[in-house]
């Protein structure tokens, strides 16, 4: 395919309810949407880039400039080419993994409508339905915390994960536990908020039986990570530090999780987490898809991907209701604790006009 050129949408979606973890609360969604025109149809992608550089030194001020100036113009030089060849077209570019994710996203949407072909079947999918969790933020007090896993356990959702960070840790997770039993899946997510002198505390999350802990240290940590597992029966899970498919092997090699989570933004794009997935499972470590709190756009994709057979844990793909009051997409609708994994070409859903037109802040067009 050629490419013709870039539509950057930017949209602000209010948040059901305020959403707190170490690094942050965010009261709504704002991201950015890629449309691309190429010569074979139209594909569309998302960024998951927050505002701020707080989850990763991307942003989304950043990666609109970085798309407009240098990621756009250089497909469009290359003339024809395939999605497989996106990212080693783009490769010259170091970092920027959220916007080339994007831009791969989109061009792999349009590749695959023209060919009828859905985004879990190019993937490698052997499930029609993918179990779902839920991620819960942190709260003001732990009966107000205690109300909204409650409603989430209601709800269906079978994993549990809580964030933490100092001073909001044990005593949540001893509640949790008190309240709904040793059965309830339960994890934690720390973003990078612990160093390795809070080891001894951290142990104390040992006796209730966490699947794992996410991201204790900092990102740049792994031999940390390493250093802490020696000291924990909790499983770790890395998070902000896999951004590749070598570095997840770098970490399993040096005893740095036991787990991974795979966010395709945060790797450089669904191709780069196949490659993910693929590495973990040769190794025998399980992996579960992450969430960026994505538009319907991103859930679809991250659906697909969760159906992969590695991916063995429930994951942060929640129905659309979880974060939004509407979608941008149809919604995603929670059955029985699965997500149905779209069967439609391409990404199998699309915008619906109206409800982009309504949450749309912005519209650039960049030609290749």
């Amino acid at each position: 395919m050629k490419l013709v050129g870039v539509e950057l949408i930017r949209v602000r979606i209010p948040l059901v309810a305020p959403f707190r973890t170490s690094f942050g609360t965010q009261e709504a969604r704002e991201l950015l949407l890629l449309r691309v025109e190429t010569s074979v149809g139209e594909g569309w992608g998302e960024c998951g880039a927050i505002r701020e550089p707080v989850y990763s030194s991307e942003h989304t001020d950043g990666v609109e400039q970085v798309l407009r100036d240098f990621l756009v113009p250089e497909l469009g030089r290359a003339g024809e080419f395939t999605a497989n060849a996106v990212g080693p077209l783009l490769a010259r570019f170091k970092g920027h993994r959220m916007a080339k994710a994007a831009l791969e996203m989109a061009v792999l949407d349009a590749e695959l409508r023209a060919h009828d072909q859905s985004f879990a079947s190019l993937l490698g999918s052997t499930r029609d339905t993918v179990a779902c969790g839920v991620s819960v933020g942190i709260m003001d007090s732990v009966p107000r915390l205690l109300d909204a896993v409650a409603g989430y356990l209601d709800a269906g959702y079978l994993r549990i994960k809580l964030k933490i960070q100092p001073g909001w840790d044990v005593e949540p997770v001893r509640a949790v536990r008190e309240r709904f039993g040793d059965d309830v899946l339960l994890q934690v997510d720390a973003n990078t908020a612990y160093t390795l002198a809070d080891a001894r505390h951290l142990a104390r999350l040992d006796p209730f039986d966490l699947l794992l802990i996410e991201q204790p240290l900092d990102e740049e940590d792994v031999l940390g990570h390493a250093d802490l597992a020696a000291h924990l029966r909790t499983p770790i899970c890395l998070d902000e530090s896999i951004v590749s498919a070598r570095s997840a092997a770098d970490a399993i090699r040096l005893g740095a999780c036991r787990v991974v989570n795979v966010k395709p933004g945060r790797v450089g794009g669904y191709l780069e987490a196949r490659r993910v997935h693929d590495v973990c499972a040769a190794h025998g470590v399980p992996v579960w898809c992450g969430g960026m709190i994505e538009t319907g756009l991103g859930r679809a994709a991250n659906v697909a991907l969760a159906s992969l057979p590695g991916f063995t844990l429930p994951g942060d793909t929640s129905a659309s209701e979880r974060y939004f009051r509407f979608d941008v997409t149809e919604p995603f609708v929670l059955e029985d604790g699965h997500l149905r994994v779209p069967t439609g070409p391409g990404l199998g859903v699309t915008p619906i006009p109206e409800r982009l037109a309504e949450v749309a802040t912005g519209r650039l067009w960049v030609r290749s």
